[in-house]
């Protein structure tokens, strides 16, 4: 009886283990005009803060396993929400410049932003290439956020 309890008890103890791991991420963060990023706040679930950026740009943060989205806010900054990859343990991320659209309808707007986003994966080779990046490709995953719905424009 008393072995039984006592693999009852470490089973139990291992599985809590398992759930309860987390995943260190590093990377750095850069805007679209290569420039390293300093205290770029760095969220779970888009309102648990679990880090922000060094002078440099470069974190270093711990995520529970479960969680495979990470957002990045700045002021100045659109905000970017990325997907990870299941081996990614390096990230390195760039934020678009929010620009001013004086006398632009809602739509032009969004166009003008995507072209932008669009752009992040020759200007990701271009930091690779500076030396800003080590990685050549992004290890995550990332959609274009429309700051409207189209039901809204």
């Amino acid at each position: 009886m008393k072995k039984l309890i006592a693999l009852l008890l470490i089973s139990l103890i291992s599985i809590c283990h398992l759930y309860s791991q987390n995943k260190t991420i590093e990377g750095r963060v850069i805007d679209n005009n290569l420039e390293t990023l300093p205290g770029v706040p760095i969220f779970i679930s888009d309102t648990i803060k679990i880090g922000e950026t060094d002078l440099e740009g470069f974190f270093k943060i711990e995520i529970p396993t479960d969680k495979h989205k990470i957002t990045f806010k700045y002021v100045g900054i659109d905000p970017a929400t990325i997907e990870l990859i299941e081996q990614c343990e390096q990230i390195e991320v760039i934020m678009m410049l929010t620009g001013t659209h004086d006398f632009e309808t809602f739509r032009r707007a969004e166009r003008e932003r995507k072209k932008k986003f669009k752009l992040l994966p020759e200007i990701h080779k271009r930091a690779y290439i500076k030396g800003i990046f080590q990685l050549d490709e992004p290890c995550y995953n990332r959609e274009f956020e429309p700051y409207f719905l189209e039901k809204e424009i």
